[in-house]
């Protein structure tokens, strides 16, 4: 039996989220905030035992921050099990608490928590007239938290995540329209508190590894005790029975010291000295308190461990973080075996970000290896290490839209061959793709190694600061990765950026054209064929998909470089490529002669004399704010993300206007006056289209305009 559905209505950051799940192993990926630890807690609520008192303590910081008034809204956590077991116990415990009964044994089962107004306010709102705004702002205006009832229920048939049903069940807030059914039948009927599902798993959480020093220290965190603890009630009489008599005896013998009894004789005298007779204790005694119970000999117990390739063993605050956290890990998940041990119908073990001060050949190594026989095992991570090795098929992506969270399942609708595709991609690129906010594909060294540089140069922020990835597919294929991105998928903006190969010079061979001109100019008419073609067919690949977008470069990037008028940082590079003078004299002329059949084809020339990576990386060094940064590249990016908060615009400008003073460009006084625009901007004072348009004057010419022209 597993979890194959879990989904979050109006819970925390989840507005209205399912994610799909495998039996075995699963990855919930997401970065920080992403709400990772809050589907934990949901799935925990439910099914951990230690944890399910505390669902019925949700309070108003437990309902979706992007409500507009929590007040009368239900939080619904709905767990869907499928491959139940024919065994007449568990079939027994799902026919009356969760399954939906239709003859013979069942497979599928739900089980919710819901938290829901009581039924007098459920009444009062389905007495409400239609359209009745007036009413029911006054009912939720007396609507306070002890309001709330919480109940599990099993035998639903609603699917919580339909926005009609919810509206049917719960109510249409927006519009004011109730029905007159308080207990819809198809939530469920409450499931006793006998049946608990949370009573007959194994379940086991091990949380993300913050403070392994503190938890050991804690009686009631310390896994070493835990561990200890359901040992030492198995220990017989007749095993315990001399250790006791052995400590009864150390007691004693520590107690009859001379120096332990003389201690004794001088606090009572002084006592007696200071106080009297009168107010002094009658009896004063100093005892040996070694505990000579199993379970509190047992809490002595101190776990001793040596580093790898060290002699000395320490205690656990003397190890690394990383050697601390991974024997808590270790000892974490030998209490979960322990009780697996216990016949249970299903075990569940969720890790969270187990790759906490873990070194990444641990990371990779730990999840391929812990895995259980008849066990879901779900982690959550922002570890590429663990993406990595994660099968794309039992990934859920989290993504933050706005105040919401979402999850993604990157792996629908995919056929064998492209499931295989990306999964050998993810396998053998260390990517951030799956964590990323928006992406840019691009699918050469010099894209990768200059994007980044030149955005940053030119427009003041990072594409980090904007949160957008640029990934290298390289040989790939953009359409085997770009699939991922889809309504379906992952619902992320994702921009392409490729050359479309066109020849730059007139690929006719003429009279007098050398055997080697005539194959150069073959080899340019055959790229510009092939790049028209792949053309062709990204357009198609991308039409109607609102998640992408292709831009092209109309030649090379190197051509295209040039072209939008960086000749100059091209000639910087030359001495770096060339020795001969006259050779070192001809390609500066050649670059800068503005003839693209000349610069065009020395540029290239350079490119692979270097090799395309390390000319990238030459000509990084030569890039600076006056760089033109090419407008199918920012077009990408800006795709990828095409908001702006107030904070990023106010940088972009303000950085742009500090330059275009040190240029000379704009006279020192004139600025304050922008700044000044600047900040009523940032405050919230003027509106983005004013901004603009002042910038527009006090920057004139600039090529930030274009660049933010069609960005909110």
């Amino acid at each position: 039996m597993h979890i194959s559905r879990l989904t979050a209505i109006n819970y925390r950051n989840f507005a209205r989220t399912t994610l799909r799940l495998n039996k075995g192993v699963n990855t919930i990926i997401g970065e920080n905030g992403s709400g990772k630890t809050n589907l934990f807690r949901a799935i925990r609520l439910l099914l951990d035992d230690n944890m399910v008192r505390s669902a019925f303590r949700l309070d108003e910081g437990d309902f979706h921050r992007g409500l507009d008034d929590w007040r009368g809204h239900w939080i619904i956590i709905s767990l869907e099990f499928d491959e139940i077991g024919p065994d007449e116990a568990i079939q027994a415990l799902f026919l009356h608490g969760t399954g939906v009964v239709a003859g013979g044994p069942i497979g599928t089962a739900t089980y919710n928590l819901i938290f829901r107004p009581k039924k007098e306010l459920r009444l009062r709102l389905a007495a409400l007239a239609d359209g009745d705004h007036v009413g029911l702002d006054s009912i939720r205006q007396e609507i306070a938290i002890a309001d709330y009832e919480t109940l599990l229920t099993g035998r639903s048939t609603a699917d919580f995540s339909d926005p009609a049903v919810y509206k049917e069940i719960v109510g249409d807030f927006e519009n004011c329209v109730f029905v007159k059914e308080t207990d819809d039948p198809r939530i469920g009927s409450r499931v006793p508190g006998f049946l608990s599902v949370a009573k007959e798993v194994s379940f086991t959480f091990i949380q993300a590894l913050r403070d392994v020093v503190a938890e050991f220290h804690n009686n009631r965190t310390n896994p070493l005790l835990t561990l200890l603890k359901s040992k030492s009630g198995e220990i017989a009489p007749a095993t315990m029975g001399p250790i006791v008599a052995l400590v009864k005896g150390l007691n004693s013998s520590i107690e009859a010291l001379d120096d332990v009894q003389a201690v004794r004789t001088n606090i009572r005298d002084t006592i007696k000295d200071a106080a009297g007779e009168t107010y002094s204790p009658s009896t004063l005694s100093i005892k040996s308190d070694l505990p000579d119970e199993a379970d509190k000999l047992f809490q002595s117990l101190k776990l001793f461990v040596g580093e790898s390739d060290e002699d000395y063993e320490g205690a656990i605050h003397e190890l690394s973080l990383g050697g601390a956290n991974l024997i808590f890990l270790t000892l974490k998940l030998l209490e979960f075996k322990y009780q697996k041990a216990h016949q249970s119908i299903a075990n569940f073990l969720l890790i969270e970000e187990p790759e906490a001060h873990i070194h990444t050949h641990i990371q990779k190594t730990l999840f391929d290896r812990i895995t259980y026989d008849d066990t879901q095992i779900i982690y959550s991570t922002h570890s590429t290490q663990i993406s990595e090795v994660s099968n794309i098929q039992s990934v859920n992506v989290l993504g933050r839209v706005g105040r919401t969270c979402e999850a993604y399942q990157p792996a629908t609708g995919l056929t064998t061959d492209q499931l295989g595709s990306v999964q050998r991609y993810l396998d053998a690129i260390r990517s951030n793709l799956l964590f990323a906010k928006s992406v840019v594909l691009v699918e050469g060294d010099a894209e990768e190694i200059l994007v980044p540089t030149l955005f940053k140069k030119v427009v003041g922020v990072s594409l980090d600061e904007l949160g957008v990835s640029l990934i290298n597919v390289r040989s790939t294929g953009f359409k085997n990765v770009a699939l991922l991105f889809h309504d379906t998928r992952i619902r992320k903006r994702c921009g392409i950026i490729t050359d479309l190969d066109k020849a730059f010079l007139d690929t006719a061979v003429a009279a007098g054209d050398t055997a080697a001109e005539a194959k150069f100019k073959a080899k340019c008419q055959g790229s510009e064929e092939a790049g028209a073609a792949r053309k062709v067919e990204l357009d198609a690949f991308v039409a109607g998909n609102a998640w992408l977008s292709v831009q092209y470069a109309q030649h090379t990037f190197e051509v295209d470089f040039i072209a939008a008028g960086n000749a100059a940082e091209v000639t910087l590079v030359v001495d770096s490529v060339y020795q001969q003078p006259a050779t070192i004299a001809a390609a500066r002329a050649e670059l800068v002669s503005g003839d693209k059949a000349r610069y065009g084809r020395r540029v290239l020339t350079m490119a692979s004399n270097q090799g395309k990576g390390w000319f990238a990386i030459l000509l990084g060094k030569n890039i600076s704010h006056k760089t033109v940064l090419p407008a199918y590249i920012w077009t990408a990016i800006f795709f990828a993300r095409s908001t702006l908060t107030r904070e990023l615009f106010f940088n972009i400008y303000s950085y742009r206007l500090r330059h275009a003073v040190s240029d000379g460009l704009v006279l020192a006084a004139a600025v304050a006056p922008a700044l000044q625009v600047l900040e009523q901007f940032r405050e919230g004072a003027t509106t983005l289209a004013a901004l603009k348009a002042r910038m527009m004057v006090d920057i004139p010419g600039d090529q930030i305009h274009a660049i933010l022209a069609q960005v909110d």
